[in-house]
C-alpha cells in the first residue's frame, strides 16, 4: 500500500457542549485540522490536530507539509515516516506545532493499517478492554457562574457520569475559589470523583493556599496548578497538600515526565 495524495481541512465545529439540557448553549466555535491520506489502494486514513488560536493556519500548513512529504511511501512504516519528518524538519525541536503535525499524519497512518488489516486501531494495539471510564468536564468550565455549576454537576451525575472535573484560577480571590470547589463538591455529593484543573494560572504560593483550603472537599486531582515547567514549585506544591497533582498536558515527548519524576513534582 502506498500513499498517492494528501488532503488538508480546517474543521470548525461549536466550542464543548454543556451536555446539560436546560443550560447556556456555547457561543464560540473550536478548530482542528483534519488530514486525509489516500492510497492506491482506495483506503483513506483520517488524522485529526488542534492547536487553537491565530496559530491554526500555520498548523494547516505544517501538516500539508509534512503530508506531502510521505507520498509515495508505505503509510504501514510509522517509524520510518516519523523519522523522515523528524529529518525533514530541521531544527525545530520535539514539541509544538511540529509535533502536533506530525501527530495527525501519524493517526492517519494507524487509521490505514487498521483499516486495511479490516481491525480497529484498539485491536492492532491489543485490545485489552472494550469499555473505559471517562469524566464530564465540558459543562464545568472556567466562564460557567457558580449557580451554574450547582445545576450542572448533579444533571452529569443523573446522565451516569461518576467523575467530573472542573475549572478554577481566574477568581479574583482565594475565598472565591474556595466557594467554586465548595458548592460544586456539595453538588454532586461524596461519592463522584471531583477534579479541578487550573491551566497554570496559580503561583505556587497561592497553589498551596487554596490547595490547603480545599482539602476538605476531597478533589481526586488538583491539576496544572502552576506553570507545566516550574518542576521545583510543582515539587512544593506536591509536597504540602494531600490532594494528588496532576501534571504533563502542556509537555511533548517523554523527556519532561523525566523531570517530573526526578523532581517528585
Amino acid at each position: 500500500m502506498k500513499i498517492t495524495h494528501v488532503t488538508t481541512h480546517v474543521l470548525r465545529t461549536p466550542a464543548d457542549n454543556p451536555l446539560v439540557v436546560g443550560l447556556p448553549a456555547p457561543t464560540d466555535t473550536r478548530e482542528f485540522v483534519t488530514l486525509e491520506l489516500g492510497t492506491d489502494q482506495g483506503l483513506t486514513g483520517v488524522g485529526l490536530t488542534f492547536f487553537g488560536g491565530a496559530l491554526t493556519p500555520a498548523l494547516r500548513a505544517a501538516v500539508d507539509g509534512l503530508a506531502r512529504l510521505v507520498i509515495g511511501d508505505d503509510p504501514a512504516q510509522t517509524e520510518t515516516i516519523a523519522a523522515k519528518c523528524r529529518r525533514a524538519a530541521g531544527s525545530s525541536g520535539p514539541g509544538g506545532i511540529y509535533t502536533l503535525a506530525l501527530s495527525a499524519l501519524d493517526m492517519a497512518c494507524w487509521d490505514l493499517k487498521g483499516k486495511a488489516a479490516g481491525q480497529s486501531v484498539c485491536a492492532l494495539l491489543g485490545g485489552l478492554r472494550d469499555r473505559v471510564p471517562t469524566y464530564a468536564s465540558g459543562a464545568l468550565m472556567r466562564p460557567h457562574p457558580i449557580d451554574y455549576l450547582a445545576k450542572a454537576g448533579p444533571r452529569l451525575t443523573d446522565m451516569g457520569f461518576r467523575q467530573m472535573k472542573m475549572q478554577c484560577g481566574s477568581e479574583p480571590t482565594i475565598a472565591a475559589s474556595v466557594e467554586r470547589v465548595r458548592v460544586m463538591r456539595e453538588s454532586i455529593g461524596p461519592d463522584v470523583d471531583l477534579m479541578c484543573d487550573i491551566n497554570q494560572l496559580w503561583s505556587v504560593h497561592h497553589a498551596i493556599e487554596v490547595g490547603r483550603r480545599i482539602e476538605p472537599y476531597h478533589l481526586y486531582w488538583l491539576e496544572d496548578p502552576t506553570t507545566h515547567d516550574d518542576y521545583p514549585g510543582l515539587a512544593r506544591i506536591a509536597d504540602a497538600l494531600t490532594t494528588p497533582i496532576a501534571a504533563g498536558e502542556y509537555h511533548y515527548g517523554i523527556a519532561p515526565f523525566r523531570h517530573l519524576l526526578e523532581a517528585r513534582s
